[in-house]
């Protein structure tokens, strides 16, 4: 079972609203378990051949309520954000493909594997994603120049978040 199969069965258990799925194919043993308020869910993945278990525990952060502006306030502000997301339509947004802590060095040590006015093209390394003890390369899929990087180094990233936004131009 690939990494990408493992995503697809997170994303569809957590749309399901199944509390818990276990899988068994092959030598792999894995099994998901969402806490009954949704803000906790746990995955634990067995491997036989090495006879060690990996569980890890992703809280989900709770959605925060923004705060209420005054209604003289709210036009400028609203047509500030229709001009943000009018420039940002004609970006490509690279998203992370799994859940973990999102790294923009290949160690502390070296210099960032993308900058913003980087250009960049398809199989680039643009940062790094560790899960379970596993860091893995985040490639690009486009070729373009990085306009923006939406994550802060060493943050946790979620399925789908976005991390850069890409100029294919």
């Amino acid at each position: 079972m690939d990494l990408k199969e493992i995503q697809n069965l997170i994303k569809f258990v957590a749309k399901s609203g199944a509390s818990e799925v276990k899988l068994e194919t092959g030598d792999v043993k894995i099994t998901i378990k969402t806490g009954s308020d949704e803000r906790e869910t746990t995955i634990v993945q067995q491997v036989p051949m090495g006879g060690q278990q990996m569980h890890q525990q992703m809280p989900q952060q709770p959605q925060q309520a923004q705060p209420q502006q005054a209604p003289q306030q709210e036009s400028a502000p609203k047509q500030e954000e229709t001009k943000n997301t009018e420039d940002d339509s004609k970006y490509i947004t690279v998203k992370s493909p799994i859940i973990g802590t999102f790294y923009r060095k290949p160690s502390p040590d070296k210099p960032s594997f993308a900058e913003v006015g980087d250009s960049i093209k398809e199989g680039d390394v643009l940062c790094i994603i560790e899960a379970m003890k596993l860091f893995n390369e985040i490639e690009s899929e486009v070729s373009g120049k990085i306009v923006k990087v939406l994550v802060d180094d060493s943050s946790p990233v979620e399925f789908d978040q976005p991390l850069f936004l890409v100029d294919p131009s």
